[in-house]
């Protein structure tokens, strides 16, 4: 069983498409008891870095102590911005500080016709060999929508460009994330849930 958990930043329902599509059993939590006994976390997330202060001192509780325990947790989007330290699109806000570093603004580059916020599909630049991305090449076309992108540090799976590089993967242990959304990227989304789900099963 997966915990799908929802903080009411939106985008729900195509994640809950996609882990059924793929056959997995999934819960949407209440509160942060009932992720208790789930072979995996899953946070999604579109919108503003704010929404992430819905997952308050219990929820963070909980989700570190799952991490600790070996539970897998992946994020999405805002979700693995959550992972970070914080964003600087609310910077009163902090992240989980799973992974190194803060999340900083796209910059454009208008003689390259390159907007802020950055949507549309493109390219991973895989690196390493991660579980996360098994079965998929460099090049991989995946769909983005998004102001804001985190760095490029050691756990960076995969990267992309689009005026600025960014980490679009992060891998660590057993806590992953995608700016980008899986659930809305074909067949390598697909592929990245399979993954994230294999994992899940150990």
């Amino acid at each position: 069983m997966i915990a799908l958990i929802d903080y009411k930043a939106g985008n729900l329902t195509s994640v809950r498409k996609a882990l059924a599509f793929l056959g997995s059993d999934f819960i949407v939590p209440e509160s942060p008891a009932q992720c208790a006994g789930a072979k995996g976390l899953i946070v999604p997330g579109v919108g503003h870095f704010s929404a992430t202060e819905a997952l308050d001192a219990n929820w963070r509780q909980t989700v570190r102590a799952a991490v600790d325990e070996g539970t897998p947790l992946l994020g999405i989007c805002v979700g693995m911005q959550w992972l970070f330290e914080g964003s600087d699109e609310a910077p009163g806000v902090p992240g989980l500080g799973l992974m190194q570093g803060r999340i900083a603004r796209l910059e454009g580059n208008a003689e390259a016709r390159l907007k802020v916020p950055h949507v549309g599909w493109n390219a991973l630049d895989i690196r390493g060999q991660g579980r996360l991305l098994q079965g998929l090449s460099s090049g991989a076309q995946v769909y983005f929508t998004h102001s804001y992108a985190a760095p490029v540090t050691d756990a960076c799976a995969a990267s992309t460009a689009h005026g600025t590089l960014f980490s679009s993967a992060v891998e660590r242990d057993n806590v992953f994330g995608v700016q980008f959304h899986p659930e809305k990227s074909g067949e390598a989304g697909l592929q990245i849930l399979r993954n994230f789900l294999t994992v899940c099963e150990g």
